[in-house]
């Protein structure tokens, strides 16, 4: 039986919005990616920074649990020539089980709202060299932000499907929560970084985005998969014609590494 995470990895590498451009610039410049560092994506999926980053880096070294995630990116590279990605099983508790070389930079994005923030900076202390960090992106939610209309067309076909309950987490609400854990590791050298980050979608990619979910995964709808698109789709449409849908993601980056002596 797939799994949500397994059923929505195609449409997570093809609809889910890439990091704005400014954070890979951010890492290239912070940790002067020459192509000779090696890198971790920890929580990788199906390589949304690993494929942007081969180039700049030596080896990138991809881990996630879900085999299908990790399939999906060794498709990705495949299909773009890159040969340094080491696409590995595991998860954010294996960090020092994995037998890497030291690593130079460790990313994490949106999947840092499900690890351990406690032990993940400690663990990564040990892996990291000298001069090592870490990074972690994400999407910015707080309470009272503005929102487009459209996202409660779709929460409202959701609920009918599924329930209220199947709304997905807020993976931004915890940012302070974040950088605070960051700030009381052996990485305690922290900066942050925001953007506003313009994004406009087509019908046909609001669609897919809610596939790339684990809430409305094929994995979760199941036979009504085909019937929920019908719907969001004829709602969409309804509630805008033109059949595009524009929002302004809120992306924030923390960089944290070991205090200077």
């Amino acid at each position: 039986m797939s799994t949500p995470f397994a059923s929505a990895a195609p449409y997570y590498a093809r609809y889910r919005p890439p990091y704005p451009r400014e954070f890979h610039t951010l890492l290239a410049d912070r940790f002067a990616l020459d192509g000779s560092q090696t890198v971790l994506d920890l929580g990788a999926g199906p390589g949304t920074l690993s494929l942007p980053l081969a180039p700049l880096a030596d080896h990138v070294y991809a881990v996630d649990p879900e085999p299908a995630m990790l399939a999906e990116g060794a498709r990705l590279a495949e299909a773009r020539g890159l040969t340094n990605i080491s696409w590995l099983r595991g998860d954010d508790t294996a960090v020092t089980r994995l037998c890497l070389p030291r690593i130079d930079l460790c990313v994490i994005g949106r999947a840092f709202h499900r690890m351990d923030r406690g032990r993940v900076p400690a663990d990564l202390d040990e892996v990291l060299a000298p001069r090592g960090g870490v990074a972690v992106v994400t999407s910015l939610h707080r309470p009272g932000d503005p929102r487009p209309a459209w996202l409660t067309v779709v929460e409202e076909v959701r609920d009918r499907f599924l329930g209220p309950g199947a709304r997905p987490a807020d993976e931004g609400a915890d940012w302070d929560d974040l950088v605070e854990r960051l700030a009381k590791s052996p990485l305690s050298r922290v900066e942050t970084h925001r953007w506003d980050q313009p994004v406009r979608h087509t019908v046909d990619e609001v669609i897919g985005l809610q596939f790339s979910l684990p809430a409305t995964s094929p994995a979760v709808l199941g036979e009504r998969m085909t019937a929920f698109a019908a719907q969001l789709r004829r709602a969409l449409l309804d509630h805008d014609s033109r059949g595009t849908y524009d929002r302004t993601l809120r992306i924030g980056a923390a960089v944290a590494t070991r205090p200077r002596r």
